[in-house]
């Protein structure tokens, strides 16, 4: 058995042009619509086409949430860097800048190699602490210009590296400020590490 396939949109277009033009029959009115063409078979039956179906609306998945922004990293110098310029206060730094106050403790690290330097710096600085020394005086020679890969054999190696030497160490949070000393006691060759009062 056949089943009809049904008319197309143009067929039934054409039909309906067509039933509008009849004139009907003495008695009889024209339909206000004629039923045109054959109801659909059941989908699945042969010689039958699908009836397209209107697509289902796309799902638009959501938007992954905004991360909020990381905030830029601060690249903060160390503790010990920053309490090195520190303040001191400002009767006790005009004494220390004009030579009035002495050193309590003296180190001096001419002709040391760079090792010796730094041993010498960090068992000094145990002493002076120890015998709660408030002012230190460093002899490291004037500052000068140095090459990072130099490993001690020009002069202005130990100065280049002291601050470092002092910040890496377990000294570091006992040193209030960094000053250069007076004339009177090395000017720019000499540095004053001021200490921390204990407690």
């Amino acid at each position: 058995m056949t089943v009809p396939r049904g008319l197309s949109s143009e067929e039934k277009a054409a039909w309906s042009r067509l039933a509008e033009s009849v004139t009907p029959m003495p008695g009889r009115a024209v339909p206000k619509q004629v039923a045109v063409g054959i109801a659909h078979a059941p989908p699945g039956v042969a010689g039958q086409k699908p009836v397209k179906q209107a697509p289902a609306p796309k799902s638009i998945p959501n938007p992954p949430p905004k991360l909020a922004a990381k905030p830029p990293v601060r690249s903060t110098p160390p503790p010990a860097k920053r309490a090195f310029n520190s303040q001191l206060d400002g009767h006790y730094n005009r004494r220390l800048k004009s030579g009035q106050i002495a050193p309590d403790y003296t180190l001096d690290l001419h002709g040391h190699t760079l090792d010796s330097a730094y041993h010498r710096i960090t068992s000094g600085l145990d002493q002076a602490r120890a015998m709660g020394a408030r002012v230190v005086l460093v002899i490291a020679g004037r500052e000068r210009p140095s090459d990072p890969a130099d490993r001690g054999s020009k002069r202005g190696a130990i100065r280049a590296k002291l601050l470092d030497w002092l910040a890496a160490s377990h000294h570091a949070d006992a040193i209030a400020a960094v000053r250069r000393a007076h004339i009177r006691h090395g000017g720019e060759g000499a540095l004053y590490l001021v200490l921390r009062r204990p407690g």
